[in-house]
């Protein structure tokens, strides 16, 4: 019986101690919500799987909790209670401590406000930047569609040619942005999302330039494993040419 009682207890030692404490606190208010389901969800082996949820009766203040290992790109979805799919869905850079996220039922996505990570701010940063690169693509695609209908020959080589220069100066932005910011993780994450298909020495700067400790973080393991793979991929294609 002793025995029994004693393989009881170190059970449940083993499973509270394989269950780690949250050290990410999200909450917020979602103005006009009466009632649904949030949900807090990540990227999991390519998965979006959820790691808390709440639901929402009345008071359309939340809060959420989860475990990270490092900072990573976190979701916050909305279940109406009208619908069954997730029509909503906030991405925000999520790092250990508080992350304060307020929005509204209207514009769930546009009205977000998301304080609390330095990630984040970073993050805010690099998207400002990228909208003006966007605004003038769809410049540039407009142009392109009135001198494809005129037969403009000439202004569509011109257009093309202002196309590859603003596609250029978006990857060495993007390339400067996460040099610039080594410290932080969203170094490799912006390496692995926006330029993952850049001249591979570029990305070789930038997981140089990262800290030791952003290096050993999630983004950071990931750059490194791609890395890897991008140069076997790459010492292939140059055996196949040089059969050919």
């Amino acid at each position: 019986m002793k025995k029994i009682s004693f393989l009881f207890i170190v059970f449940i030692s083993i499973a509270a101690c394989s269950k780690k404490e949250s050290n990410l606190l999200v909450k917020g208010n979602i103005e006009g919500l009466k009632k649904g389901t949030l949900y807090l969800q990540k990227i999991d082996d390519t998965v979006l799987v959820s790691v808390d949820s709440v639901e929402i009766n009345g008071d359309a203040n939340f809060v959420l909790q989860d475990y990270l290992e490092s900072p990573q790109i976190m979701y916050l979805s909305l279940d109406k209670i009208d619908d069954g799919q997730f029509e909503d869905r906030v991405e925000f850079f999520a790092e250990e401590g508080e992350v304060t996220i307020n929005t509204s039922l209207k514009n769930f996505t546009g009205d977000a406000k998301i304080s609390g990570s330095a990630n984040q701010e970073k993050l805010m940063e690099y998207k400002t930047m990228m909208q003006r690169f966007n605004d003038k693509n769809l410049e540039l695609i407009q142009t392109n569609f009135e001198a494809q209908r005129d037969e403009n020959n000439e202004l569509l080589l011109a257009v093309n040619k202002e196309y590859e220069q603003l596609l250029k100066r978006r990857y060495l932005y993007t390339v400067n942005f996460a040099i610039n910011n080594k410290d932080l993780e969203i170094a490799p994450y912006l390496a692995l999302a926006e330029v993952f298909d850049a001249n591979i020495k570029y990305l070789d700067t930038i997981y140089n330039s990262m800290s030791p400790q952003v290096q050993k973080s999630k983004y950071g393991k990931d750059l490194k494993e791609f890395l890897k793979e991008r140069r076997k991929l790459e010492k292939q294609e140059a055996k196949v040419e040089e059969i050919e």
